[in-house]
């Protein structure tokens, strides 16, 4: 292993020039107080690893009133800059391995990104997790993959989160935040070189030229040669290129008023869907081989305008935010040499969105907040189907309006100094139509075209949600009740009348739990336990067919598990984590009909269980003019089994990844050399039927690389 990475970085020395990787400054993790100057911001960063682990005065910005980690009666992680830096997290599927029960697959493109939390997620339509970053809602998973550049931190909150967030976050809430300008000022410049043609340069500047104006721009470009090979014409499959351009503007009006306004654009032009046939029997991966070259581009633009009051004992926030997605995918379907079957998608999205809350401020005996959210969401689809041996091609247009409104509110009463209770409640009304158009040829002769609008869906929810806790110093006790949901919709894909509409999923869910420093502040840890009803699941199902999926929905579905996460700094200079999550996730009632029986099976895509160990040591160095310290990072991720299908008839048994990574750090200069997948492990991402063949997607292999990042 030692030599086959000391070959890789021999390798990328000959062949690439010192290009780009990500990475974000350090921070002072503990307290949010982060200095002002970039080599400040180190040597906070490196300090912190020699202190105690006090995490009880993190705050969590997903809770909607700055609650404190250590308060919040839920499930929750933290992962701040100096985590995101030390593990090399380059994206939501690298920050995924360090959080328990949360599973983001790699395969196919950036368009197939979900994401699966507590065995709660969809595969295909709309997400059952919530994604913002810097305010704005992400509603479509295809805008879920991106690269991370100026990010502070990450909250994942896991279980129903519908009274503060409403639709699709069922199975919690990620939240994404950057870097301030108003808290840092620095320059910094990082740049990357690995294996298999991967490159990346990121560059940004912070600014804050008065007492209340900041302003911060950032730029990134990443490429990758890709990592699979077709063995039809030898070309890379998944090669691809991703730009981006962020920038954020804070300006405060008074004492009182502030006005923050956030902009990104990410363009990606990427290669995608490294699928092979898949020999059951064999258990064995064919090679690559088709001879329609695939690909998946996406132009996505983000951006919110935040304004923010304080009053005496309250404080008001509104934040419009607006997204526009335009993409498209190119797929050769029968994944064979032969020219058999040919998909060309093209997707427009619109996002409009207005959140405004209101809430207390300070430690009070009774803690409240209230908001309305009001959206429209407009999405457009044109699919082109080529199938060549019947001479059939034909074009399907979908245009979908959704549009919703919802009011909430919630508040926390402390009882007494130890004893609160939390109670929240969310009215939450949706409306959507769908406009279906279809056109085509066979043999040259026109098909009967369709144009027609379909009767529109409108749902009304009212998400409670009841929590109790317990506080003693540094521990919390709690046990709560949560519910969520994810409105019914159409399919894009239907070949019988009942395929063409899916019914609304909702969820119930109760958990208990416990969280606090021990050991004179040397372990954090967070143990919790969860039970959760999904009524009406919407499950993936393959077109009969074989051509296209949709949604169709279970009647009962019932998750359960426990998590527990570590934290601890056992000796100076070391750190270490554990987070590990197990989940049974199975479906109870769903029968098609006499020969179709799905009672008792596990829920595909999810893993039983997730296991992450993480270790970072940082040693002084003294008397070396040219390095202060050398710090090693070493993580263990494990995914454990999981199932492909309804039936339960593909499995893929539990496999470990090994990652490390070597930092020389010389005040604000800092030089790393790590690796991915070090033993080379093989394993599938992905496996699926289709037109009566069993397709696989192998995982990623060993890859190698460096790193240079200067901050100033």
């Amino acid at each position: 292993m030692n030599f086959k990475f000391l070959i890789g970085l021999a390798l990328l020395a000959c062949f690439h020039h010192a290009t780009a990787h990500e990475t974000t400054l350090p921070s002072d993790s503990l307290k949010l107080n982060l200095p002002a100057k970039a080599d400040e911001m180190m040597e906070s960063a490196d300090s912190m690893a020699l202190s105690p682990v006090d995490l009880t005065e993190v705050t969590v910005q997903a809770s909607r009133n700055q609650s404190r980690l250590i308060d919040l009666p839920s499930s929750v992680t933290v992962l701040q800059t100096n985590q995101i830096e030390k593990s090399g997290i380059r994206s939501l599927k690298e920050a995924a391995s360090l959080i328990p029960n949360m599973v983001m697959p790699d395969y196919g493109s950036r368009l197939t990104s979900p994401i699966y939390i507590r065995g709660v997620g969809s595969r295909i339509n709309a997400p059952s997790v919530g994604l913002y970053v810097d305010n704005v809602p992400y509603f479509e998973k295809s805008a879920f993959d991106f690269d991370f550049i100026d990010i502070e931190k990450v909250e994942v909150l896991r279980g129903p989160q519908g009274t503060l967030y409403g639709r699709n976050s069922m199975g919690g809430v990620i939240n994404v935040i950057t870097r301030s300008p108003m808290q840092y000022q620095g320059t910094q410049l990082f740049c990357s070189a690995a294996g298999y043609g991967t490159m990346q340069v990121k560059a940004g500047h912070y600014a804050k030229p008065t007492e209340s104006f900041a302003w911060s721009l950032s730029a990134n470009y990443r490429h990758t040669d890709g990592f699979f090979e077709n063995a039809f014409d030898g070309s890379r499959i998944d090669h691809s290129n991703s730009y981006d351009l962020n920038s954020r503007l804070i300006y405060a009006v008074s004492r009182q008023l502030s006005l923050e306004y956030s902009a990104g654009l990410n363009i990606s032009r990427q290669g995608g869907y490294p699928y092979a046939l898949y020999d059951p029997t064999l258990q064995k991966t064919a090679s690559i081989n088709y001879n329609q070259a695939s690909s998946y581009d996406r132009t996505l633009f983000s951006n919110a305008l935040k304004l923010t009051y304080e009053g005496k004992n309250w404080e008001l926030l509104n934040t419009v935010s607006g997204q526009y997605l335009d993409d498209a995918q190119r797929i050769d379907q029968d994944f064979t040499p032969d020219s058999l079957y040919f998909v060309n998608q093209m997707q427009l999205q619109h996002m409009l969105a207005d959140e405004c809350t209101v809430r207390s401020k300070g430690n009070r005996r009774l803690n409240w907040l209230a908001g309305t959210f009001v959206f429209t969401h407009r999405l457009g689809s044109d699919v082109d189907v080529d199938t060549y041996q019947s001479q059939l091609n034909y074009l399907k247009g979908y245009q979908q309006n959704i549009s919703g409104l919802a009011i909430f509110g919630q508040a926390t009463f402390n009882v007494t100094k130890q004893f609160a209770v939390t109670a929240g409640l969310r009215f939450d009304e949706e409306s959507s139509n769908l406009h279906y158009s279809y056109e085509g040829t066979r043999k040259g002769k026109p098909l009967t075209a369709i144009d027609t609008v379909y009767p529109g869906l409108r749902e009304v929810n009212l998400l409670p949600k009841l929590a109790l806790s317990y506080k003693l110093d540094k521990h919390l006790l709690y046990a709560s009740y949560a519910t969520g949901y994810k409105p019914g919709g159409f399919n894009s894909t239907f070949e019988k009348p009942e395929q063409l509409q899916f019914r609304s999923e909702t969820s119930h869910n109760f958990e208990a739990g416990a969280k606090g420093n021990f050991f004179g502040d040397r372990l954090f840890m967070d143990v919790s336990l969860f039970y959760t009803q999904l009524l009406n699941q919407q499950i993936y199902r393959t077109a009969p067919s074989g051509k296209g999926s949709y949604l169709d929905n279970a009647g009962l579905s019932v998750n359960k598990g426990f998590e527990c996460s570590l934290s601890s700094q056992p000796w100076k200079g070391m750190e270490a984590s554990v987070a590990y999550g197990f989940t049974d996730s199975r479906i109870m009632r769903y029968v098609k009909d006499t020969l179709t029986n799905y009672n008792g099976k596990f829920t595909p895509y999810i893993p039983a269980s997730t296991l992450s160990v993480q270790l970072n040591q940082t040693v002084p160095v003294k008397g070396l003019p040219y390095l202060d310290k050398i710090r090693l990072n070493l993580l263990y991720q494990r995914t454990g089994q999981q199932y492909w299908d309804l039936v339960n008839a593909y499995r893929e048994k539990a496999y470990g990844l090994v990652n490390a990574k070597v930092s020389f750090i010389r005040k604000n200069v800092k030089v790393e050399f790590w690796g991915k997948n070090l033993f080379n492990t093989s394993y599938k991402s992905f496996l699926f039927e289709a037109s009566n063949k069993t397709y696989a997607q192998v995982g990623k292999p060993f890859q190698a690389g460096m790193n240079l990042s200067l901050e100033w």
